[in-house]
């Protein structure tokens, strides 16, 4: 586990605007044990020393985790090929987690780009619970499953892939994929032909 890519990918998503105040976690994940940023700090302050441990089990073993480290767990549990993890209040995917789902619970992103639907594929949404609760992880549990992009109704976030820059480059496409359907704002849009978005979905 790197603490220093950890911080590298806290800081930049601090410096992207992605993490306002003392929003937002990011995880990485070796074998059984858990390297996460701690309760309380700002993405931009974070330093190396402050970084908590967890074991896959929930022990705390060092510092003080995120009160969403349930959350983290939740998703490696159900996705053993991530070992890394973000949650951010990023302000556009907020904004599209206050938005009703679909008829099948998927987040209001429309196929709007090749990348939108390559990187990002459907977007469910877990359903709202309040932060760093039983309730939400075992919602984000639920879905993680199935995708490695998720929406917290009413909240932000969630985002997990093999790699801490990978995870970070999916945030930021779910944020600009969110920002681009707000920017439109309801407007008539072309969208992917239906019968072309089958062969751009990722698998799983």
């Amino acid at each position: 586990m790197s603490a220093g890519q950890l911080i590298r990918a806290a800081r930049h998503l601090a410096a992207r605007g992605l993490s306002p105040g003392s929003s937002g976690n990011l995880s990485v994940r070796a074998g059984n044990r858990v390297l996460i940023t701690p309760t309380g700090s700002s993405l931009s302050r974070v330093e190396a020393g402050d970084l908590a441990e967890v074991s896959l089990e929930g022990a705390v073993l060092a510092g003080t985790p995120s009160k969403e480290f349930p959350l983290h767990l939740a998703v490696y549990r159900q996705r053993p090929e991530a070992t890394a993890v973000v949650h951010l209040h990023s302000p556009y995917a907020t904004a599209i987690a206050c938005l009703p789902p679909d008829a099948d619970g998927h987040a209001a992103l429309p196929p709007l780009t090749p990348y939108r639907v390559m990187r990002l594929g459907d977007v469910p949404v877990a359903p709202y619970a309040a932060p760093g609760t039983a309730e939400l992880a075992a919602g984000v549990e639920a879905l993680a499953g199935r995708a490695a992009v998720l929406l917290l109704a009413q909240h932000g976030c969630v985002v997990a892939a093999a790699g801490i820059d990978a995870a970070v480059d999916l945030a930021e496409e779910l944020e600009t994929a969110a920002q681009l359907t707000l920017l439109l704002d309801g407007r008539p849009a072309r969208m992917i032909p239906a019968d072309r978005i089958a062969g751009l979905r990722p698998s799983g």
